[in-house]
């Protein structure tokens, strides 16, 4: 067993590994009690080794073995490991170079500074890769590169998911120019595997930098980071020299790096097995759906009683102002009544991750789909963090990215619409609004996927079509989809905003409008006074008409339905 091979080493958590890099060993007698490098606090070494090796006190994360995190991650009895031996090459004939690698085996009983093999985690088979900062700070030379693709191309051949937790200060020096070439070689590797159709999860731990953050640490189709990790290409103390500048708190943190849009989540060590677990059930599902299961699922459905109870007729503007009410249900209340064990994704992976888009994976009767929603908030401090349901251009990204990866492993998208427009302020039109919602238009229209969006609240302009280039659009009753608002429209034509309730009639802006012309598929009802109490009876009705939905799809292959897409708009 990994625990009874390495018990020895953790009797006492070697003070390398500590939290902070490069600290002077604690002055406290080595036994059961050891300081913390990070919060100077004694610690109990069994309450660091129950607790994830991350101090009790503090919360520092403590670097760790490879074979203990893969004890840590790996169902027991199941990891095959691979190429334990490789052989040694000094392309550069560097000096003293063997007898460093030699002294690091000596020290670490590793041959290199990866343990790659196979394993399953919470019952699913995967390819696993451990980076050891023990061995030369796990820096990339050869070996490193050539375990790290062979492990790729046979998880590529046996079509299993990658899961690579990176751990390095780079390039390996003593290997020059070779060494550079291990950051090609594995991204081609990775490269090949994305076009097969395969998921690969990179979990950046701390610390993950140069040449291994500029390759397949960052290539991840999901990508995890472990808290406070340092993630960066360029070392702090590198860049303070060049610009002689003192950097912010928080540099090139884990957590800097979620607000930046490159990752996608920050998962305690705690809940790593878990997440991964299920972020691997997510994706072992075959592509398409039982429609023969399905057709029964909704049998029972159609079963069960629906209200149907609506409210009278409204005019034109009070629908406007329904659509606008503070307490409509938000794409959050749709995603989190719909569907089950929601995985929510971060980032643009260029600049930013974007709070006015909200989207990740989740299960619908029992298969995976992609969900994707522009998100209002419930109060000012959550408006202003979603920026009143606003989107900027890096949160079209975000939805093209999710949308991209998942036409990649074959799920349904389900959008759910809601935005006054998209954001015009001075920062988006510099980072390209126009050209991030074209962009939507684009690859939306090709996805080889189902797409159906549902405009839940307002609907308003290219900020909400960029959500809506779908199979089928669906409104709830008191919703709105205009070219711009009433407000504007009226503004524009007619110099006069307060004539807005008459723009809103002329303009056709509500969903028994955009039936009538037939530019919407279906109506979603609305129970009485439409809030968080009545929401249940749309979410039912929705459920039930999703179900359809998916099995109509299910019938069409990916050209078919891209195909369908196009001549949808086509005939408008």
């Amino acid at each position: 067993m990994l625990r009874d091979m390495f018990k020895k080493t953790y009797t006492l958590i070697d003070t390398k590994y500590s939290v902070s890099k490069g600290n002077k060993e604690p002055s406290i007698p080595q036994g059961l009690w050891r300081k913390c490098n990070k919060c100077s606090q004694p610690i109990y070494v069994e309450d660091v080794v129950s607790n994830h090796y991350v101090c009790p006190k503090c919360g520092g994360y403590f670097r760790i073995h490879a074979f203990r995190r893969i004890e840590m991650l790996v169902d027991p009895g199941t990891f095959e490991e691979w190429n334990q031996e490789m052989k040694f090459s000094n392309p550069l004939d560097f000096p003293g170079y063997e007898k460093k690698v030699l002294a690091a085996r000596e020290k670490t009983k590793l041959n290199e500074a990866v343990v790659t093999g196979r394993g399953e985690i919470c019952g699913q088979q995967a390819v696993v890769c451990v980076c050891d900062s023990r061995f030369m700070m796990s820096s990339m030379g050869h070996v490193v590169g050539e375990k790290i693709t062979q492990a790729i191309e046979d998880a590529t051949r046996d079509k299993l998911p990658v899961v690579i937790f990176a751990a390095s200060g780079g390039a390996r020096m003593q290997e020059g120019i070779v060494s550079l070439m291990q950051m090609a070689k594995t991204s081609a590797a990775l490269k090949r595997h994305h076009e097969a159709g395969q998921l690969f999860i990179s979990v950046l731990t701390d610390p993950t930098t140069g040449g291994v953050t500029a390759s397949f640490a960052m290539l991840g189709d999901i990508i995890i980071a472990e808290p406070k990790a340092l993630i960066g290409f360029a070392g702090p103390r590198v860049i303070e020299q060049t610009i002689g500048q003192k950097l912010p708190e928080g540099f090139q943190r884990a957590e800097f790096l979620l607000d930046h849009g490159f990752v996608d989540m920050i998962v305690e060590r705690k809940d790593q097995k878990e997440t991964i677990g299920l972020l691997l059930k997510m994706h072992s599902r075959e592509k398409g759906v039982d429609k023969n299961r399905w057709e029964k699922e909704q049998e029972v459905l159609e079963k069960r009683e629906t209200s149907g109870r609506r409210t009278a007729p409204k005019s034109a503007w009070d629908t406007v102002l329904i659509s606008r009410k503070a307490d409509r249900p938000t794409a959050l209340d749709y995603i989190h009544g719909l569907f089950d064990d929601f995985i929510e994704f971060h980032g643009d992976r260029y600049f930013k991750d974007d709070g006015a888009i909200v989207g990740g994976i989740a299960f619908f009767h029992g298969i995976p789909v992609t969900v994707i929603g522009q998100a209002k908030g419930k109060n000012t401090k959550d408006n202003i963090k979603r920026n009143f349901g606003m989107p900027s251009p890096d949160g079209y990204r975000k939805a093209l990215r999710l949308m991209k990866e998942a036409e990649t492993f074959g799920r349904p998208i389900i959008c759910f619409v809601d935005t006054p427009g998209a954001f015009c302020g001075l920062e988006a039109e510099e980072r390209g609004q126009g050209e991030a919602i074209a962009r939507n238009l684009f690859e939306m229209s090709s996805l080889k996927v189902p797409v159906l969006s549902i405009v839940i609240g307002e609907g308003g302009s290219g900020g909400a079509l960029a959500m809506a280039t779908a199979n089928e659009v669906w409104m709830l009753e008191h919703a709105i989809y205009s070219i711009l608002s009433p407000e504007g429209f009226a503004s524009i034509l007619w110099k006069d905003s307060k004539k807005a309730p008459d723009a809103a009639k002329v303009m056709k802006i509500t969903a028994a409008d955009l039936y009538q012309m037939g530019l919407i598929e279906q109506v979603i009802p609305e129970e009485g006074e439409f809030n968080l109490e009545t929401l249940p009876s749309t979410l039912h009705y929705l459920d039930q008409e999703i179900v359809s939905f998916i099995i109509r799809m299910s019938g069409m292959d990916g050209n078919q339905l891209a195909e369908s897409r196009y001549e949808r708009f086509r005939k408008m």
